[in-house]
């Protein structure tokens, strides 16, 4: 019964062409399914000082997932959008996120200081090579450090493998 008289709610035109705020009032509360002033239906009428052109299909759907405005759409030839503001539902409650405890941050003791005398290895498929110099810094284990290897030449950065041992990064393990 409801989809015989739909079409016709639609189809009522004002005089003069314009499409009927009361149809649209209609379309709003079976979409939102609740009437005017209603928890879940729209807050007010759609205001009948509007002239919208008359629309044979007009297209309903949400504003956001909110669902606190229903559009409104006439895609024919006089193409025009209507937000209508409708009493959002409450929506249960969500709850509060746990505390979680701070996770404990251990910090690792340095296994190289600065001033200590480290070997910096680098090794690939067929070959290996060793150098002694003396660190510029204090680092953990696969961090980053400055090795000095002679006073004529720039510091080189090597990663920390334990006490007194350090490994030139981008070579094979």
């Amino acid at each position: 019964m409801i989809a015989i008289l739909l079409p016709a709610l639609v189809a009522a035109a004002t005089p003069g062409g314009f499409q009927s705020t009361e149809a649209l009032d209609q379309l709003v509360e079976n979409f939102a399914g609740a009437p005017i002033g209603n928890m879940g239906g729209a807050r007010a009428p759609v205001d009948k000082r509007l002239k919208l052109a008359a629309c044979a299909d007009p297209q309903l759907s949400w504003r956001s997932d909110a669902e606190d405005a229903v559009v409104i759409r006439c895609q024919g030839p006089q193409q025009w959008r209507l937000f209508v503001p409708v009493i959002a539902l409450p929506r249960p409650a969500v709850a509060a996120p746990t505390a979680r405890p701070a996770p404990t941050i251990v910090k690792a003791e340095p296994v190289i200081r600065r001033g200590d005398p480290v070997l910096v290895e680098a090794e690939a498929a067929g070959f290996s090579i060793t150098r002694h110099g003396v660190a510029m810094g204090d680092a953990v284990p696969g961090a980053r450090i400055v090795v000095r290897m002679d006073d004529k030449r720039p510091p080189v950065a090597a990663i920390a493998v334990e006490a007194g041992r350090a490994r030139l990064p981008g070579f094979d393990e």
